[in-house]
């Protein structure tokens, strides 16, 4: 009841500002993690928390293609998928609306990228870093591999440990949020 009447308030505070034509600046958040590093969770968070527009690429692929990760037009679709939430990302920041990108961002030119791409459309923009230990990592994504589920895909530990190592972590002056 009580995430209903925040959500309710929330609603009531944007239609208020559309209503009189106020233009809120938007902010961008960039959820940055691994697979299993609780990404979509957090975004899920945020999405009522900063009354924001979440864009998570799986759901779309999975609902799209189903569990098609081991398929060779996986990593296309996906990039399409990608490109194209971006689209609906930008117009959201144009009118105002926050909106997160649940994309993973495992490196730090592509964060840079997108951050550049909100400031040019007047939008703040914030990172949200999931920073988990391998060891952590490897065990919870033995039990979603467990668990099969139309929400996340099977990925397996051979995949899994070079992504680790590819990932490269935010420094602290990315964590930073950018007007």
């Amino acid at each position: 009841m009580r995430d209903q009447r925040i959500e309710y308030t929330i609603y009531c505070q944007a239609a208020c500002k559309r209503s009189l034509g106020v233009k809120s600046v938007a902010t961008l958040h960039l959820i940055v993690g691994l697979p299993c590093s609780g990404k979509t969770t957090l975004a899920k968070e945020l999405e009522y928390k900063r009354s924001a527009l979440r864009l998570t690429p799986d759901e779309w692929q999975i609902g799209l293609f189903g569990q098609d990760a081991k398929e060779q037009e996986h990593d296309a679709r996906h990039s399409f998928i990608e490109a194209m939430l971006w689209n609906i990302a930008s117009r959201a920041l144009e009118l105002g609306t926050n909106v997160i990108l649940d994309f993973g961002f495992w490196a730090r030119e592509e964060r840079e990228d997108y951050r550049l791409r909100a400031k040019r459309l007047g939008a703040s923009s914030e990172v949200h870093f999931l920073d988990v230990p391998e060891e952590e990592l490897l065990r919870r994504l033995a039990v979603r591999n467990s668990q099969p589920s139309q929400e996340s895909f099977h990925i397996s530990e051979e995949s899994m440990k070079p992504w680790i190592e590819f990932f490269q972590k935010p420094t602290p002056e990315e964590l930073e949020r950018r007007e």
